[in-house]
C-alpha cells in the first residue's frame, strides 16, 4: 500500500520547479505562471499557497490557492485550482484531504470564504467537502 505524505510547498520549497512543471502538465496554464505564483507564497508575499500529495518522491495530487482562477466575477476570491490527482491515486481520498488541508490553513490564517470554479460534473464532488 502506498504511504502518502501531505505538505504545503513552504515545508518542501526544494518542490517548487516540479510542482510547477507538474501542475503546468496537468492544466495547460504556463510553468511561468504557476512559478510567480508559487514565488510569491514562498517569498511570504502572500498566504496564498499551494499543497501537494506525495508518493514517495513522486507527486500524487496537489492543488493551490489564488485571488482569481480564470473568472469575471473578482468579488469571489479567493479561489482554490488546479485540484488534480494523478489517475492511478485515485480513489484514495487524496483531494477531499488536500481540500481539508487548504480550507483548515487558509481558515487559521483568517482566509475564509474559499471559492472554487467547477464543471457541473464536479459539483457532488466539491460539495461534500464544503
Amino acid at each position: 500500500m502506498t504511504e502518502y505524505k501531505f505538505t504545503a510547498l513552504r515545508e518542501r520549497p526544494e518542490l517548487k520547479l516540479t510542482a510547477a512543471r507538474w501542475f503546468c502538465s496537468k492544466w495547460g496554464v504556463s510553468e511561468k505562471a504557476y512559478l510567480e505564483c508559487m514565488e510569491e507564497y514562498l517569498g511570504r508575499r502572500t498566504e496564498y499557497g499551494w499543497y501537494l500529495c506525495l508518493a514517495g518522491e513522486e507527486i500524487a495530487g496537489g492543488l493551490g490557492v489564488i485571488g482569481n482562477d480564470f473568472h469575471e466575477r473578482r468579488d469571489l476570491s479567493p479561489n482554490v485550482c488546479a485540484v488534480y490527482t494523478e489517475e492511478r491515486h485515485r480513489g484514495r481520498g487524496i483531494a477531499g484531504r488536500l481540500l481539508g488541508m487548504v480550507v483548515e490553513d487558509m481558515r487559521e490564517k483568517g482566509i475564509s470564504p474559499l471559492y472554487l470554479l467547477t464543471d457541473d460534473e464536479l459539483l457532488g464532488f466539491y460539495e461534500r467537502y464544503g
